[in-house]
């Protein structure tokens, strides 16, 4: 493959100052206009590879001004051949970020010139790639080509500056992403952009202190929401801990809560539908001596329309306070409102049993933790469920306590009644389509178009994850596509450190969603909840359903 590319760098002459990289103001970029190919930001979440999800992950506050131009990649990661044509409307430094010198000599430079040392060390974070440079390479004024080899080593071409543009050389000391999996990025990707991300409120909705966090210790995780007519009615886990205890406690002795909204920005506490026990277990095993409700997660509210009842599914752990992961040997409760019609989904509810968990059908993928979320849905005349674990096993004889925290896996159940029995679909277990080793709380809703979307928390960056709200189609409610990640931080103050749990895909109508999510914030024990309004774009829609 050969790509031609056009850059009209013009306007140079207004950077007659001499900016220092070290003094971090930013880089005044050169004027520059792409033809057959495509420009990037050169920010986080930017992607400089056509043909490929890396994206950057951590860059210099100097290069924010910049826009770089997108090399090809081949299958094998690898650049691939091609020609990208510059046209210079003055002097100019074309801005290389890479692994070596030699990485940058490889290109063909034609007429350019390179600078020998680095003009900054440790500039760039980019997915799947080594630490990365920058390196300057000169010009003069006029058109000039450089030449792309085939299975060469991935650089950056992160843009181009006024040829008088000083550089400290110093080291900005950004880590290597080599070991960051690539994945698509709504809005950076080449990927079709199904959801634009609007904005919300630049701090969390509810918080510590406000009216109905009394006796919350540790905030919020997981669980759902629903809207009925113009009320929201959100379940979240709260994280309620006990006075005087540390908070690892709060994550063992939680609640269920039922909160409203009319704007889901401003929240009143209703109710307690479950308190667990907060009750350590007594044997490391399975044991029917401990106490399988010491901790309770999870709440999925789904009407069922033939009983015109709401009924609920909850997820009940063993707690250890020795072996990890303390959430162990998850079981799935069903629970059903005793009052009924829609307007019933404030309870009370009275529990049904228990419809899947720990046994001789689990596998191996559901580790220790499993079952470890459930979500119910229903496609044509069949219900399937989203299962879960963590803490894989890799042998039988890793029970219980060879469980190790590298997979968070997803699998379906199926069943012809809401009520059960639940049987697991063994033959598909675990699904690792959507992403191959973390996927969280999978909520599921249909779009316009008919097609499954599945809302779920993409995990944590110090387990090399997104840190992402994520989202997976589906046509049949079976087979599901790989994940795509919500930049919510382009346009939502980033008050976060990590992002968890997405309590689902409210439509508003005029194609806009609502998403109330958790996280957290690394210096506070309370884990708050916040809110995003996102747009569908139907053609996008369109397009994405033909390739499913």
């Amino acid at each position: 493959m050969r790509i031609s590319l056009f850059l009209q760098l013009a306007g140079l002459l207004c950077l007659t100052l001499p900016i220092d990289a070290a003094a971090g103001k930013p880089w005044k970029a050169a004027s520059c206009t792409p033809a057959e190919a495509r420009s990037f930001p050169a920010v986080v979440y930017g992607n400089p590879f056509s043909g490929s999800d890396r994206s950057i992950l951590q860059i210099v506050p100097e290069a924010a001004a910049l826009e770089g131009v997108r090399l090809p990649l081949g299958p094998d990661g690898r650049l691939a051949a091609g020609t990208v044509r510059l046209r210079f409307g003055s002097a100019a430094r074309l801005l290389v970020a890479a692994p070596s010198r030699e990485a940058v000599e490889a290109l063909g430079l034609g007429r350019g010139v390179l600078v020998r040392e680095p003009l900054l060390r440790r500039a760039v974070t980019v997915t799947e790639l080594p630490e990365l440079d920058l390196y300057g390479v000169q010009y003069p004024k006029g058109e000039h080509a450089i030449e792309v080899p085939a299975g060469g080593e991935p650089v950056v071409l992160l843009g181009a500056v006024a040829a008088s543009q000083r550089f400290s050389g110093a080291d900005a000391e950004l880590p290597s992403g080599a070991d960051y999996p690539a994945f698509p990025i709504e809005g950076f990707s080449e990927k079709p952009t199904l959801f634009t991300i609007l904005g919300g409120p630049d701090a969390p909705v509810v918080d510590e202190g406000m009216p109905g966090t009394e006796g919350i210790y540790g905030g919020f995780e997981g669980g759902c929401m629903v809207k009925i007519g113009d009320t929201y009615h959100m379940f979240p886990t709260e994280r309620a801990g006990e006075k005087g205890h540390p908070a690892k406690y709060d994550r063992i002795k939680t609640r269920i809560g039922h909160w409203t909204s009319k704007d889901a920005i401003r929240w009143e506490r209703q109710s307690t539908l479950y308190q667990a026990s907060g009750t350590y277990a007594v044997s490391h095993y399975d044991h029917p001596m401990n106490d399988r409700r010491a901790a309770i997660w999870s709440y999925m509210p789904i009407f069922n329309k033939e009983k015109n009842r709401w009924q609920g599914h909850y997820l009940a752990y063993t707690c250890d306070s020795v072996v990890a992961p303390n959430h162990s040997f998850g079981r799935i409760w069903r629970c059903e409102s005793e009052v009924e019609g829609i307007e019933g989904i404030g309870g009370p509810y009275r529990d049904c049993g228990i419809v899947i968990e720990p046994g001789l059908d689990s596998q191996l993928w559901e580790g220790r933790q499993g079952v470890a979320s459930f979500f119910p849905y229903r496609v044509g005349d069949k219900w399937y469920g989203f299962i879960s674990g963590a803490y894989p096993y890799k042998t039988k004889a890793d029970y219980p306590f060879g469980g190790k925290p590298t997979h968070w896996y997803v699998g379906l159940a199926e069943a012809d009644e809401l009520e059960g029995p639940w049987t697991r679909m063994k033959q598909i277990n675990p699904i690792t389509s959507i992403h191959p080793r973390f996927v969280e709380n999978p909520i599921v809703s249909q779009l316009p178009n008919g097609l499954y979307i599945a809302v779920f928390d993409g995990g944590p960056e110090w387990l090399r994850l997104p840190n992402m709200i994520a989202y997976t189609l589906s046509k049949d409610g079976v087979h599901w596509s790989e994940a795509h990640y919500l930049p919510i931080d382009t346009k939502v103050a980033k008050w976060w450190h990590t992002m968890r749990t997405p309590l689902g895909l409210i439509p508003e109508g005029d194609d806009v969603y609502t998403i109330v999510y958790a996280a957290i914030h690394n210096d506070k024990r309370f884990h708050p909840m916040g809110m995003v309004r996102v747009r569908l774009d139907r053609k996008a829609l369109d397009e994405v359903a033909k390739g499913l």
